[in-house]
């Protein structure tokens, strides 16, 4: 197990968008758990929702009906936008994906899967074995033959010199190109992030995934969503980020920001696709009474304080802030994401060669300074920053300077 810092932290209290360490310090907290804290800390309408169902019952299991399973499975397939859906609930983003994946290769017959490079979906062995990114990748062996598709990273693409349009149709030239000489037979579905996380919060054009889609609908390969860190509004512009692209999965999966800090995740598809799997099939924790209970509320108070639009306007101060900052320090390579998932991407001056040395001072300086930011990029070269989406216009001004005098002094070294 890794953990942040050279002299890590225990975190032990929180209230809306700050923590407290075991030793009194105070942190603005801009990664929320990996982006698991969607609503903030302490909120007592979820708290108090959570409460009232612990002091009834924390499980049963899916051998019997769970009223508020039910309900919040209502409530995300109509979210989700994919017709005639049903949800099934896991515990995690790798669980999910890994369900997803077992529904489409057994839909299609077929084990092998595309998936982009620079991915991640998840640590279980299924999942493990369709991540593009080595550095999370620690066994080749894989249930899957997986191909690996460019696209989702521009600022390090073979294709990064072109303009958009013909950045999408290089990509969609290299889909075709794989499916015709690195695929044999049919293949089960194409698995994306619509911005991808791990990779430093790396973001294809918007309309890449269209494009995209309808080659694989010639040949009737499915398309798989993973929301885990992009859903609940975080983007900004959309509830989920495959909306940026026009289109609609076949499977979506979700994770992370709908607990708020409780375990439960799942996957939503077309009624056909989910009922693939026609063995016997629980889910001993998934959607248990608490989970559903807590994510409940948290999906009600997310839709009822209308934070995708608040990730939309503070995500933009941050935007224009950092990328402002950008251009006075040439080891920023990119300022990247939508609303409340930015990536700074740092290089050495005058190139794209990726400084991790940056990356890791800027993750000490900001927690000297009471700040706390996520790191990733293929060489661990990038920050992510992923607050609360409840964050306030005077929380990210307060994190802005933060962040701002981190990596002035993190450059300067």
């Amino acid at each position: 197990m890794s953990l942040y810092y050279d002299e890590p932290i225990s975190i032990v209290n929180g209230d809306g968008r700050y923590v407290w360490d075991a030793e009194g310090n105070q942190y603005l907290d801009f990664f929320g758990g990996i982006l698991v804290t969607m609503s903030g800390y302490n909120i007592p309408e979820i708290i108090d929702a959570i409460k009232t169902q612990a002091e009834k019952m924390l499980h049963t299991s899916t051998l019997y009906l769970i009223e508020s399973q039910i309900e919040l499975a209502e409530k995300i397939a109509e979210l989700s936008e994919i017709p005639n859906a049903k949800v099934f609930f896991t515990n995690s983003g790798s669980e999910a994906n890994d369900a997803a994946l077992m529904m489409a290769s057994m839909h299609r017959g077929s084990n092998q899967i595309l998936a982009m490079r620079g991915s991640y979906h998840g640590r279980s062995h299924s999942t493990i074995g369709v991540t593009g990114n080595r550095s999370w990748s620690p066994t080749q062996s894989s249930p899957f033959h997986t191909v690996y598709v460019h696209g989702s990273y521009p600022y390090r693409s073979p294709f990064s010199h072109l303009e958009e349009q013909r950045y999408i149709e290089a990509a969609v030239q290299d889909l075709r190109d794989l499916l015709s000489i690195a695929v044999s037979g049919p293949a089960a579905c194409l698995i994306v992030e619509p911005i991808q996380g791990l990779s430093g919060f790396s973001t294809p054009p918007d309309g890449l995934f269209k494009a995209f889609k309808e080659v694989l609908d010639e040949e009737e390969i499915l398309f798989i969503s993973d929301e885990v860190q992009t859903g609940w509004g975080r983007t900004g512009e959309y509830f989920w980020g495959y909306q940026a692209h026009g289109i609609t999965p076949d499977i979506l999966t979700f994770a992370k920001g709908i607990g708020n800090g409780l375990a439960i995740s799942g996957v939503v598809g077309k009624a056909e696709l989910i009922d693939t799997i026609s063995t016997n099939s629980i889910s001993t924790f998934g959607g248990n009474p608490l989970a559903t209970a807590g994510a409940l509320a948290n999906l009600d108070y997310a839709l009822e304080h209308n934070l995708q639009s608040n990730a939309a306007k503070i995500g933009q101060q941050l935007m224009v802030g950092l990328t402002d900052l950008s251009r006075d320090l040439p080891a920023i390579g990119e300022v990247r994401g939508k609303g409340l998932m930015i990536g700074i991407e740092f290089v050495t001056p005058g190139t794209k060669n990726p400084d991790a040395n940056i990356s890791a001072r800027v993750m000490e300086e900001t927690k000297k300074r009471g700040l706390l930011v996520g790191k990733g990029g293929l060489y661990s070269n990038a920050i992510r920053i992923a607050p609360p989406l409840s964050l306030t216009k005077a929380e990210a001004m307060e994190g802005l300077q933060i962040m701002s005098n981190a990596i002035r002094h993190a450059t300067s070294c």
